[in-house]
């Protein structure tokens, strides 16, 4: 049970830098990252280090923090998009809102507030942990300024998550154009999953040149501790697929797996009603679900060698990413900027990875045609 305020704490120096925010608890089951930042916050004030720019700390879903669930309603980190804000913020009272909504209006309310006074682009944080075992890692929207944070962090980088699911607070607040990164601790009820967390935001702070290695306390554990937990992990790996379920789906994971296991295709993962549910491919399994909420059954993703991401760097810094409507079967989407329409039967020879390379992760269907789009910082730099 954490009962947090809003606004955890807010701690800034005398000179201008950059502001990096931190979210904790946007699922209600998950209080480590309010934990790690109570405790950072604390060391901060007590230490009055040289500071640049400002760092606070906000609590999601306080009401299903309370309660120990990651949601009351509906889950808070599927609702970020702007129709969806701008009908919140429109509501003539409070009287027809849901428990989510009336945390996403008190949290976008400091988060906007925060944004606001930046004077660059900003740093979101968003801390999370999972009901499987396995070590911390980084999730990110596959964007140039993006990559730049995150390669400072001494943690295994997920790419294309946020992309195989929709209204994430990672992606909305991204396409705002500012610098986003989730970051899994571990196990929901491990003390490690808090000090995963207080090492990243340490080190953070060091990325976003807030601080200076010499002020952070305990450097070198935080960096030994990261290391023994991540040393044998892959360290880019690329989602491939999310096993999407309902509760009318009766699905049922089966025991211990932890983030990061080895699998092969057709080896048998879970149970639903329908009967066993088994690995489309052979890769690596992430975020297998052991709670009673949820729509994530399971991902799937695969190694990546870091040559591709360089790249596609630079790639992408050719500008070449402003030219695949000029391949057979694919041409731009007039209804949404920087998106694609490839017809799957003209384009069958053009695989996946060639717009991954490009940064068009985000993909669904409408109709016959699949819909690829890039994240707004990437086609907005690209001008």
């Amino acid at each position: 049970m954490i009962e947090p305020r809003r606004v955890i704490g807010s701690y800034a120096g005398a000179e201008d830098g950059t502001i990096v925010l931190a979210v904790g608890g946007i699922h209600g089951n998950e209080p480590a990252g309010v934990r790690a930042a109570e405790i950072v916050l604390a060391a901060l004030h007590e230490r009055r280090p040289r500071f640049r720019g400002q760092f606070t700390a906000i609590a999601g879903n306080m009401q299903a923090l309370a309660e120990n669930h990651r949601f009351i309603v509906k889950d808070l980190n599927r609702q970020w998009s702007q129709a969806r804000l701008a009908a919140l913020t429109a509501a003539p009272d409070a009287a027809g809102l849901d428990a989510e909504d009336k945390e996403q209006l008190g949290m976008w309310k400091e988060i906007s507030a925060a944004l606001e006074r930046s004077k660059g682009p900003a740093i979101l944080l968003d801390l999370h942990t999972s009901s499987a075992d396995g070590p911390p890692f980084a999730t990110m929207g596959d964007t140039l300024c993006n990559r730049r944070f995150v390669q400072k962090l001494p943690l295994p980088v997920i790419l294309g998550l946020e992309e195989q699911i929709d209204g994430a607070l990672l992606e909305y607040v991204n396409n705002l154009g500012h610098i986003t990164v989730g970051v899994e601790g571990g196990r929901h009820d491990r003390p490690a999953s808090v000090a995963h967390h207080v090492a990243v935001l340490w080190l953070s702070l060091v990325a976003a040149g807030c601080l200076d290695e010499g002020d952070v306390p305990d450097l070198n554990e935080h960096l030994a501790a990261l290391d023994r937990a991540t040393h044998d992990i892959p360290k880019i790996v690329e989602m491939r697929h999310r096993h999407a379920i309902r509760d009318s789906d009766e699905f049922r994971m089966r025991p211990g797996f932890r983030n990061f296991d080895p699998v092969k295709k057709g080896d048998e993962l879970a149970h639903d009603r329908k009967g066993p549910v088994c690995a489309r491919e052979t890769g690596v399994l992430l975020l297998p679900l052991y709670q009673a909420k949820g729509d994530d059954g399971f991902f799937m993703g695969r190694k990546v060698r870091p040559f591709w991401l360089k790249l596609s760097s630079i790639l992408r810094r050719m500008g070449v990413a402003e030219w695949p409507h000029l391949l057979p079967g694919v041409r731009r989407d007039p209804r949404e900027e920087g998106a694609l329409i490839v017809n799957t039967w003209i384009a069958r020879f053009f695989p996946l990875e060639v717009f991954h390379l490009l940064g068009y992760r985000k993909r669904r269907r409408r109709g016959t045609y699949l819909i690829v789009s890039r994240r707004r910082e990437e086609f907005e730099t690209a001008r």
